[in-house]
Parts: C-alpha cells; sequence; structure tokens
C-alpha cells in the first residue's frame, strides 16, 4: 500500500463541499482505501496563478449552466485528497468518485458542482 494524492479543482460553496465530500467518502469506504487527508485549498502559492484564475473555466461553466442565478457563496478552490491504497484502488477509487459527481451520463447535462480533476 501506498499513500497517493488526487486533486479537484470546485467551483463550490459550504453544501458543494459537503456533497462532494460525501461522494469521496462512500467510493472510499467502498474499497480497501483509507484517506488519511483531506483538504480544502482555497489560495495559490506565491507565483502561481489564484484558485479564481485556474479555475476560471469552472466558474464559466456554472454561469452558463445557470444562467442570471447568483453564485452565492461559491469559490474556486482545490479539494486534496491523500489516501492509502494500491495503484488499482486508487485508479477505481478516482474514476467512481468521477463518476459520481455527475452521475447522469455522457450526454448533456449540468453538474451540482463544477469540477475538474487530476
Amino acid at each position: 500500500m501506498a499513500t497517493r494524492r488526487v486533486k479537484f479543482g470546485l467551483y463550490a460553496d459550504a453544501e458543494g463541499l459537503a456533497r462532494v465530500g460525501e461522494i469521496i467518502d462512500r467510493h472510499v469506504a467502498s474499497r480497501a482505501a483509507r484517506i488519511t487527508d483531506k483538504a480544502v485549498v482555497r489560495t495559490s502559492p506565491a507565483g502561481e496563478p489564484s484558485m479564481a484564475e485556474a479555475y476560471s473555466f469552472l466558474v464559466d461553466q456554472w454561469a452558463i449552466e445557470h444562467p442570471g442565478a447568483d453564485p452565492g457563496e461559491r469559490r474556486a478552490v482545490e479539494l486534496h485528497v491523500r489516501l492509502v491504497c494500491s495503484l488499482r484502488t486508487y485508479r477505481a477509487v478516482r474514476k467512481a468518485v468521477i463518476r459520481g459527481l455527475c452521475p447522469e451520463g455522457a450526454g448533456p447535462h449540468t453538474c451540482h458542482v463544477p469540477w475538474s480533476a487530476w
């Protein structure tokens, strides 16, 4: 078992962050993996683009999918998750979480929380 890391760029408010956290927790718990750290990063390191700049495409996506709606408390953030698991389990968890973030399938739809993963 090794420590592996996945990062999600999100445009979310507190409710959206909680939703994403629950999706991650559920898929990690269903496999032989363990979360060792989960952190929301709201600012970029010095010299890096700000979170708003780095994830401006997520802000734009939300605005297109919710025309005229007030974004409220939504902000561009990164969610960093460290897992202890095999590479195979890591890949399965990552794939399942991504499916959980936009469960409607491949056709046109609106995700609950605009996201990016790597």
